[in-house]
């Protein structure tokens, strides 16, 4: 196939360069100094796959403390829409994001599930961020209409070995491999969250791709996580028990995300528990 990949160099794209390095892929990434919106405005070339992953966010600090900059999202995704509704490429991979869902929903124990978002009765989502993926969801379904196949994926709190320190689980692994003492964590540890890991998010997406499955699809494990319990999961690995220090003041999110991942389910087993995925990421710093 003919590939392109948005985004390729971040630290999503990056699995998907690996789980489709035998294709013909065009990568497009701003680390290169290349804006794929410049691509979108002056290319006809006809893919066989988007992956469109290009987007800022920046982790937690980012989006509350600069949401004008996250906002650039809607460009992006408005641009890569317009192209691709010129070029009609043969399917396009749309990531959304489980900050496209309504804030209300995500203040008490409940699972998120994919009918939660009306995008004919929008609700308030997460910050400029979950617009951004908000109102690409409603742009791709004029892409289908158009008779385009589209996919589009909420990722809930994807992690691996690799990702950048300004989100939870990479700077908690940190904080476990340099044996912190306090260990801090941002609010007061109850915030919880939904972890999967990235393998399992590609090789799911690349099962739905296959099996063409049709409207948003929640990417998660479905196991409710609080910051407090990760930071014990992680200390335990690491094999020490630090003093925990909660950093009150600082971003700490919804109270409450998880997903309702019954429909990644009917064509997708999730393989990899939170508990090696910490154990692979622990072994990949030390």
């Amino acid at each position: 196939m003919k590939i392109l990949i948005t985004g390729h160099k971040g630290f999503v794209g990056k699995y998907f360069v690996k789980k489709y390095q035998e294709h013909d892929i065009t990568g497009v990434d701003l680390k290169d100094g290349n804006d794929c919106r410049d691509l979108f405005k002056t290319s006809n070339e006809k893919f066989d796959l988007v992956i469109h992953l290009a987007a800022i966010v920046g982790g937690r600090a980012t989006i509350e403390g600069s949401p004008l900059s996250v906002a650039t999202d809607l460009s992006i995704d408005a641009e890569m829409c317009q192209w691709a509704l010129r070029t009609r490429p043969g399917r396009v991979v749309y990531f959304s994001s489980s900050a496209a869902y309504p804030t209300c929903l995500q203040t008490s124990p409940y699972k998120l599930k994919e009918t939660d978002i009306n995008l004919a009765d929008i609700k308030n989502p997460d910050m400029t961020y979950g617009w951004a993926k908000l109102t690409g969801e409603y742009c791709l379904q004029f892409l289908s209409a158009a008779g385009i196949r589209t996919h589009v994926f909420r990722p809930f709190s994807g992690y691996g070995t690799d990702q950048d320190l300004t989100y939870p689980f990479p700077s908690f692994i940190k904080r476990g491999v340099d044996k912190l003492d306090p260990f801090e964590i941002w609010g007061d540890g109850s915030q919880v969250r939904d972890f999967i890991h990235m393998e399992d998010i590609v090789n799911a997406v690349d099962t739905a791709i296959a099996e063409d499955i049709q409207g948003p699809v929640n990417l998660g494990n479905g196991r409710a996580t609080s910051f407090n319990e990760l930071c014990k999961l992680v200390c335990q690995s690491s094999g020490y028990d630090p003093e925990i220090k909660h950093i009150i003041n600082a971003p700490k999110g919804v109270d409450y995300r998880c997903s309702d991942n019954s429909k990644m389910l009917s064509f997708y087993q999730p393989k990899i528990s939170l508990e090696e995925g910490i154990e692979r990421a622990l072994k990949s710093i030390l």
